[in-house]
């Protein structure tokens, strides 16, 4: 049987100063048209180079040893690059991870669709930006005519990942490689953007190879998965079969890290220790031995055989799990201190308001407001999580900069431990700001490269003058402890540690001075399953010894069950609702939030397919100009003229629940 995408046995290797990668490694496997295959696995196991190598786009450094790589009944490893390069972008086409950064910027969106016709195809100027604008139809761009003309910047994130897709359709190949798709888009986005690729697959009949580190995702559109371990396949199912009885340790591990809306939020995620093997030299035995729960001494040795159960389920491990091998976990967390109602709020904001205004030329200089936050009140109490979610745009991060003071507010009122922080003295609000501290979403760009992580964490201690350099040194060492690092630390630079060990140092950075609120903004939306599944348990782990209190933004809704007490839900500046968690996930009242928990994908199959598909359409308006009335009505499926008049108060739909809406999903408390 002829594939659409076939690899065999490949491998490939990539110089460096200092040795030799052995990135991929004896490879294999085939996808056919109509079919979507994804590869998955954690950052460095080697999915996107087998991407690059299948597209011809190895970087200098690296090269493909050995093996076939066959589109169709072409072979590709070996064809000159003027040969490639009339497959690439015409029958075998790619969506890379960052649009951004894929796109020029000093292109126009309509010279970068309408590019691989005129290459391709021959197509005039004309023919071809009329095709360009079918294609950016095609992937779900609104006004595609109107867009040709628009840059990169001009566009949100969700609507260049279309123009991406669109660059990658317009000359209608046989296999689509995306790589990360959806990673920095927002949940609804995230759903547009798959059922979108879905449709296009059936109607198009392409075959699809997808990687992707969100089982959810996997979970919603895959038909068979290949989980990649250090080069190396290690088990390779249908969907169904791999979620449902997957035999690979590794394989049960990611699965097992991940936090679903249906788990008991107070039981810890299972995490997988270590980090994986250095590639530079070859790994004698199985790679994920030193990793793994079920090893035995033969793993260490050889290599294991790929042992099929029945022809579809591949996998390759000397011990593989049954269905009643799971792997450890630590002993649950004793619960919450729950907040006492008597208790100061850690945090309160009063109807804040924030306002950007600024002047561009529309025939005459104009001024222009850019409503960021529009009269939100929100408090904490101690030892409280409260969660704030919501698409990009809606205010989250606004909010999380006023609650540490990054920003003052256009009005209201902002109370830290009681206090009105706007009328403090000086000298008593830096002393207050040691209350409430932030965990940023990037550690790297947040840590001072030129700075080592000792002098790093000493800095707050010293600006707050806080004890001597002995007693200073004594606090660094115990806060790199207690979040798992060696007291060594202190002498290296933030690009000598991993992606999770810098956010590891982002915590210590907010805990040196004791705070009772942190805010976390976006805290493991960059990291690998199995290493957010480390942090997050490490954040309960801190709460539960300091009593702390978070603020936690995130897009991510599994994430927020796990960590969160209370929810609010924020939409173009506005908080829209405010439930108990436990609550909100099971019962929401505003249709917004409905929409939020109908994107997730669950990491479920079974569950995941049976759901009830609600996507929600459009995206968020611009902050310049709202919508009256509800702002959310022009993407309201329960949207009526009332809508339109009135913005909807806030009303009481339980204890601890309120929601704006005139047409709600349950009925409100009477509260008479």
């Amino acid at each position: 049987m002829v594939h659409a995408l076939e690899v065999a046995n490949l491998s490939v290797r990539i110089r460096l100063p200092d040795g030799e990668v052995h990135a991929v490694n004896d490879v294999s496997f085939h996808v056919d048209a109509g079919e979507t295959l994804c590869l998955v696995g954690e950052s460095g196991c080697g999915k996107t180079i087998t991407a690059l190598a299948a597209m011809g786009l190895l970087p200098a450094s690296a090269r493909v040893t050995s093996g076939s790589i066959r589109l169709a009944e072409r072979e590709l490893v070996g064809l000159p690059e003027s040969e490639l390069r009339k497959a690439r972008g015409n029958e075998i086409a790619m969506i890379f991870q960052d649009s951004i950064m894929s796109l020029n910027p000093a292109k126009t969106i309509g010279y970068q669709v309408a590019e691989p016709l005129r290459v391709h195809r021959g197509m005039s100027k004309a023919e071809s930006l009329e095709r360009a604008a079918h294609a950016l139809a095609l992937a779900g761009v609104p006004r595609p005519k109107e867009r040709l003309a628009n840059y990169p910047h001009e566009l949100s994130g969700g609507l260049r990942q279309r123009v991406m897709i669109a660059m990658a359709l317009v000359c209608e190949p046989k296999v689509l490689i995306a790589d990360e798709p959806t990673t920095a888009l927002d949940v609804t986005i995230q759903g547009q953007i798959l059922e979108l690729l879905d449709e296009l697959k059936t109607r198009l009949g392409m075959a699809v190879l997808l990687i992707t580190h969100d089982m959810g995702v996997v979970a919603r559109v895959a038909d068979r998965v290949n989980v990649m371990y250090a080069g190396r396949i290690v088990e390779s199912a249908p969907v169904g079969e791999l979620f449902a009885g997957s035999r690979h340790p590794y394989t049960r591990g990611l699965l097992a890290s991940i936090p679903r809306l249906d788990d008991d939020s107070n039981k810890l995620l299972v995490t997988i220790p270590g980090v994986p093997p250095d590639l530079r030299s070859p790994v004698a035995g199985c790679a994920f031995a030193d990793r793994c729960f079920a090893h035995g001494n033969d793993c260490r040795l050889r290599q294991p055989a790929t042992i099929s159960d029945n022809g579809r389920h591949h996998y390759a491990c000397w011990h593989p799990l049954g269905p009643d091998d799971h792997p450890p976990t630590e002993a649950l967390l004793s619960r919450r201190r729950k907040a006492d109602t008597a208790d100061v709020a850690i945090l309160e904001g009063q109807a804040l308001v924030k306002q950007y205004r600024f002047r561009r030329r529309l025939g005459r200089n104009q001024s222009r407001t850019v409503s960021a936050l529009a009269g939100v009140s929100l408090s904490i109490a101690p030892g409280e999580t409260v969660g704030l979610v919501g698409e990009s745009g809606s205010g989250k991060t606004t909010f999380a900069r006023l609650a540490v003071g990054l920003l003052t507010a256009t009005s209201g009122e902002l109370r830290v431990g009681g206090e009105a922080i706007y009328s403090l003295p000086r000298r008593r609000l830096r002393r207050r700001r040691r209350d409430v501290q932030m965990m940023f979403q990037d550690p790297y760009s947040s840590l001072d490269p030129r700075m080592k992580i000792g002098e790093i964490l000493r800095e707050p201690l010293r600006i707050q003058k806080i004890g001597n350099r002995a007693s200073q040194d004594r606090l660094i060492a115990q806060a790199l402890v207690e979040v798992g690092l060696p007291e060594s630390a202190v002498d290296r630079y933030p690009h000598e540690f991993s992606g999770g060990q810098r956010q590891r140092l982002g915590l210590a950075r907010a805990l040196i001075l004791k705070p009772r609120l942190i805010v976390a903004d976006e805290p493991v939306s960059a990291l690998d399953v199995s290493i957010r599944a480390q942090v997050l348990n490490l954040m309960r782990q801190v709460q539960a010894t300091h009593g702390l209190s978070y603020l936690l933004i995130s897009h991510d809704l599994n994430v927020v069950r796990y960590l969160a007490d209370r929810v609010g839900v924020m939409y173009l500046g506005k908080l829209v609702e405010v439930a108990p968690a436990e609550s909100l996930y099971r019962r929401p009242v505003h249709p917004y939030t409905a929409s939020l928990l109908a994107a997730i994908p669950m990491p479920d199959p079974v569950v995941e397919r049976s759901r009830p598909r609600l996507v929600l359409r459009g995206e968020i308006s611009s902050a310049i100009d709202p919508p009256s009335g509800c702002r959310f009505r022009v993407r309201c499926p329960r949207a009526q003229a009332l809508c339109a008049e009135q913005e909807p108060p806030l009303r009481v739909f339980g204890p601890g629940e309120t929601a704006a809406c005139h047409f709600p999903l349950r009925e409100p408390m009477n509260v008479g």
